[in-house]
């Protein structure tokens, strides 16, 4: 190995092809990130003062705390994702839920 000159890679044409292919990689996710962000952000930021808008509305009209209005809102979305259907009059594990899920689970394996 000492009369290598101590560089364990060798920059041959292959592996230049390889770097440059990862830099051009690298270049076109970073170009496609900004784009995104630049069509996306103000979409975002729009959506979020008119979610303010409605909370600030719903709080002063039904006499309750931001603060409250939140933990709802948290407890709602805890609810929702363990499955609990709020707006629905038929619960999701019924027989003929639980009978569509096991037939999905079976097909699939």
């Amino acid at each position: 190995m000492a009369g290598r000159g101590g560089c364990l890679c060798q920059l041959n044409e292959d592996n230049a092809r390889f770097g440059l292919l990862a830099l051009l990689i690298a270049v076109y996710l970073v170009c496609g990130a900004a784009v995104f962000s630049a069509i996306e952000q103000p979409r975002e930021r729009e959506s979020q003062r008119q979610w303010r808008r409605r909370e600030d509305t719903f709080s002063r009209r039904y006499n309750i705390s931001r603060a409250e209005l939140a933990n709802l809102l948290r407890d709602y979305e805890r609810a929702n994702v363990a499955g609990v259907r709020v707006d629905e009059s038929r619960p999701r594990w019924d027989f003929t839920g639980s009978f569509y899920f096991v037939g999905t689970v079976v097909s699939t394996i």
